[in-house]
């Protein structure tokens, strides 16, 4: 009888447990009259399942054109590392999306997984508003005393972020990225990296391609940083225009969230 038992056992499939639901508190912005400028700040909590959830992590590049914005995405690549690991841990998929640095990563297996994903048309598209960004980053936004030219300085992602190749994902390209999160069954897009008010909101694997593709979108938005330079209008220190880039986000495309929410 006793065999009886041990064989039926190893007939039952093991029981995998859930993955523990994500909480992430969002903050979004409303413009209750619309004769004024004003805005008014709201915050809610939302529950996200893991296995539903992706990070997209935005050309956190090795190397800059503009000095200033090279030296702060090294310090945000330190400070994002143990949190894109704690979310890795929790099952959320880890995408990495160094724009222009795809050949760097070509035998990479976290390359190849998106690579050769089955590509879906990007039919869908929601027509919203696309009202104008705040600042003014005319230039480029650099910061730098003496604003040097233009050049491609970058090769790859920041050596401080780490892939996983059995886990993670490596494109630079919407469809892929899109296609590989539609085979998921993946709904949710965590955003976090450089520079928020450009390649976050406007990238193909970024805010408002991917809004308008349907996806619920959330910037983290203490690791992310501007192109800005307060010489230009509105004429305020660095990270207070990055502030009103991430609150001109929250009114008109998706609501951010803090770090910290993902390594609790």
């Amino acid at each position: 009888m006793r065999s009886l038992f041990v064989g039926l056992a190893m007939l039952i499939p093991a029981v995998v447990p859930a993955a523990e639901p994500l909480t992430l508190n969002l903050r979004t912005r409303s413009q209750p009259f619309k004769t004024g400028e004003e805005t008014v700040e709201a915050t809610f909590a939302k529950r996200f399942d893991p296995k539903e959830t992706a990070i997209v992590i935005c050309d956190m590049w090795d190397d800059h054109w503009c000095t200033s914005a090279s030296k702060r995405c090294a310090a945000l690549a330190e400070k994002m590392e143990p949190i894109v690991a704690a979310a890795r841990k929790r099952g959320i998929l880890i995408i990495h999306a160094p724009s222009e640095c795809m050949g760097f990563y070509k035998d990479n297996s976290a390359r190849q997984r998106l690579a050769n994903v089955k590509k879906v048309e990007l039919s869908k598209s929601l027509d919203l508003p696309d009202p104008l960004c705040p600042v003014d980053s005319t230039g480029g936004g650099c910061d730098d005393e003496v604003t040097p030219k233009f050049r491609k300085a970058w090769s790859r992602q920041h050596a401080a972020l780490t892939i996983d190749g059995e886990k993670d994902g490596i494109s630079d390209n919407g469809q892929e990225v899109f296609s590989y999160l539609q085979e998921r069954g993946i709904k949710n897009l965590l955003i976090m990296g450089v520079h928020t008010n450009m390649c976050i909101l406007h990238r193909s694997f970024a805010i408002k391609p991917m809004t308008r593709l349907g996806m619920n979108c959330v910037l983290v938005r203490d690791l992310t940083d501007a192109m800005y330079d307060p010489r230009k209008k509105p004429f305020v220190a660095h990270e207070q225009g990055t502030e009103r880039i991430i609150q001109f986000i929250e009114q008109n495309w998706c609501p951010s969230c803090l770090s910290a929410d993902l390594a609790r």
